[in-house]
């Protein structure tokens, strides 16, 4: 199983229908995935929900060629967060997320590390290691083109699932290769 839902290729790009179904498809089991981790919590007298676990949610992307930033658009139209470039982040934003969703292209750069040509590159290696991410849930995202880039497809979703385990986070959103 990989750490990752992987959600554009040639093919869907093709037919943006089929992308926008697979899309809320993968979010929904993504996000489930986390809302499921939680404990169950006592009834209130209130009306109506006043809050949700995505409240301390946030999105982070870096994105090539947009894909990656469209799919970000979907998850935070579909979730009621916002979408926001890792470039852009601040450590307080990072550290202060009760949970992450964090999604990247990978273009495949022939490197053993920064696979993904991004913002990424930099934030995984020069900012993440100076954060105290310890039991943060992460769900993680990722888009690549199986077809022209088979052997690579995805490396740099990998690249995030292993950089944000090293620091002792938490990954939910499992999917089969299969």
């Amino acid at each position: 199983m990989l750490p990752m839902v992987s959600l554009v290729n040639k093919t869907l790009i093709k037919h943006p229908f089929h992308l926008h179904y697979n899309m809320k498809l993968c979010l929904a089991v993504a996000l489930s995935s986390i809302a499921l981790s939680q404990s169950w919590a006592p009834v209130s007298n209130r009306p109506f929900r006043q809050a949700t676990s995505l409240n301390a949610a946030s999105i982070w992307y870096s994105t090539s060629t947009g894909n990656t930033e469209t799919i970000a658009g979907y998850i935070a139209e579909a979730s009621g967060l916002s979408a926001n470039d890792i470039g852009d982040a601040t450590a307080d934003e990072i550290s202060g997320a009760d949970a992450l969703i964090v999604g990247a292209p990978t273009w495949h750069t022939g490197a053993d590390e920064q696979h993904s040509e991004t913002s990424w590159d930099d934030w995984l290696y020069y900012t993440l290691p100076n954060l105290d991410l310890e039991g943060k849930k992460v769900a993680v995202f990722g888009c690549g083109d199986q077809e022209s880039y088979s052997d690579y497809y995805c490396d740099a979703a990998g690249e995030l699932y292993d950089k944000f385990v090293d620091k002792g986070c938490k990954v939910y959103g499992f999917t089969s290769t299969e």
